[in-house]
């Protein structure tokens, strides 16, 4: 099961695509990781497509990733009288804490910390902003808005508040309990939504315990403001363009996105591009042209991974949207100009023995006839290092840790594959020339890099490089010890 790209893809799994065929048939057409996504569904729904993927593992002896998309807090609207009303540009309009239906005139948000978070001036956002307000004159539990775009709002639509800090928890009481149930489960990344600030994720990585990687959702204008604190403390990041783009103007969100990708790439740490990549494949079997550019460009700027979403959960043609990123990103990659843009935005700051070692075997790989990068790791960081230099060869990452190979997966250009314990580097070579031929990335012929360190089985210790024949033979004649 050899990819022929090195973008992923995850996809995500709902009423399309739960049994086994189904799911079996995505991950054929070329998904690399699946997301659960927490906001629909039961725990029995989701256990059950946690353990077919789990089977698809083990048959195709390939480490799959599964990542759990925690809802977060969302905050909406109460009821209206008639169901719904219409509002116009220059009415005014009233929310307050009164647990009273709504008319047209005001209605009940149930969330006072909105309202303590409120100034004159800011604005709300309704029904994913096709509604939107300003704020006149506010309290404790009330604001008097003017309606500056109008339309209709109905029950329970959800609020965006984009230019103030809610004084909200990034884990709601759901939350919590899909977090605890998905690391018990056994899941590799936990997403967040709604990240405001860094502290955010540190509550959510300790009540993960090691149990799962945390990959931070981007979709608020105040978690741009403070990206590069967020980054620091998570271990991936999705720029998530949907509320992203409802809270900032829409203009703004394309260069937020390939700025947020170069910081993820030079920090090493994988970064998924989401939301309506592939929208109209949910009734549609082809993408309009404009997707299509859309996957493209996300694949130019490097991103790790592009995510599908109601088009594999909930669309009618979930397989044939992942067969079209597949090919999108296969095409791409095969454009010379991706690679001029890839290595012209090679910004590392190396300050380790690790980072010189990686940039060694990428340059090595790029002036030699090298067919690909073999890396031994532990905790997947020296793989993290290898995929940021972007090398024009395939990587091959090796441990004997299964939880690492299945978070590398999400991670660029990697080939997972599991060894054994290592005792000494006569072993790691072996190891590494087999899995380059037996997955097809090398023959007899060929001569591979291989990355380890000493003390084996100890992260944090790479510190050699070998250029390594693929023959055997020639590695035991060469290194008998």
């Amino acid at each position: 099961m050899r990819r022929l790209r090195n973008v992923k893809i995850v996809a995500t799994l709902g009423p399309s695509s739960s049994d086994y065929e189904s799911i079996k048939a995505l991950f054929v057409a070329g998904a690399d990781v699946f997301r659960l996504n927490m906001s629909h569904g039961t725990h029995d729904e989701h256990r059950a497509r946690h353990a077919i993927i789990r089977k698809l593992e083990t048959e195709f002896s390939r480490p799959i990733a599964i990542l759990a998309d925690l809802q977060g807090p969302k905050l909406r609207v109460g009821t209206f009288a008639a169901g719904a009303v219409e509002l116009k540009e220059g009415d005014a309009f009233r929310f307050d804490l009164e647990d009273v239906p709504g008319t047209n005139q005001r209605a009940r948000l149930p969330h006072p910390e909105i309202f303590a978070a409120l100034e004159p001036g800011s604005e709300l956002l309704v029904n994913d902003g096709k509604i939107r307000l300003r704020v006149e004159d506010c309290g404790a539990d009330y604001a008097n808005c003017t309606v500056t775009v109008g339309g209709t709002i109905s029950d329970r639509k959800g609020v965006n508040v984009p230019d103030v800090v809610l004084p909200v928890a990034a884990l709601s009481d759901k939350d919590r309990k899909d977090l605890e149930f998905a690391c018990e489960m056994g899941v590799d990344w936990l997403a967040l939504s709604f990240v405001q600030r860094p502290e955010d994720v540190i509550e959510a990585r300790e009540l993960a315990k090691g149990r799962a990687a945390i990959l931070s959702k981007i979709e608020k204008p105040s978690a741009v403001r403070c990206f590069d604190d967020i980054l620091a403390v998570s271990d991936g990041v999705m720029v998530a363009r949907g509320d992203l783009g409802v809270e900032l103007p829409v203009q703004a969100v394309p260069p937020i996105q390939k700025q947020l990708i170069r910081k993820c790439r030079a920090a090493a740490k994988p970064v998924i591009v989401a939301t309506q990549m592939l929208e109209s494949m949910i009734e549609s079997p082809m993408p309009t042209r404009a997707e299509v550019s859309d996957v493209a460009t996300a694949i130019y700027e490097g991103a790790d991974a592009v995510m599908l979403s109601a088009e594999s959960a909930a669309g009618r043609y979930p397989v044939e949207a992942v067969e079209t990123m597949n090919n999108v990103a296969i095409s791409v990659e095969k454009d010379p100009i991706y690679r001029e843009v890839i290595e012209a935005s090679r910004n590392a700051d190396r300050q380790t023995v690790a980072d010189g070692i990686v940039a060694a075997a990428r340059e090595i790989a790029e002036t030699t006839d090298i067919a690909a990068i073999c890396a031994y790791t532990q905790s997947g960081k020296t793989v993290a290092l290898t995929a940021r230099e972007r090398p024009r060869v395939p990587i091959i990452a090796l441990s004997p840790i299964d939880a690492t190979l299945r978070r590398m997966t999400l991670t660029w250009g990697v080939h997972a594959v599991h060894c054994g314990e290592l005792e000494r580097f006569k072993q790691a070579v072996v190891n590494a020339a087999r899995a380059a031929r037996d997955f097809g990335f090398a023959d007899e012929t060929q001569q591979i890099i291989v990355t380890a360190g000493v003390p084996f089985n100890v992260q944090g210790t790479t510190n050699i490089l070998r250029v390594a024949p693929c023959d055997e033979r020639l590695i035991y004649r060469t290194d008998p010890e």
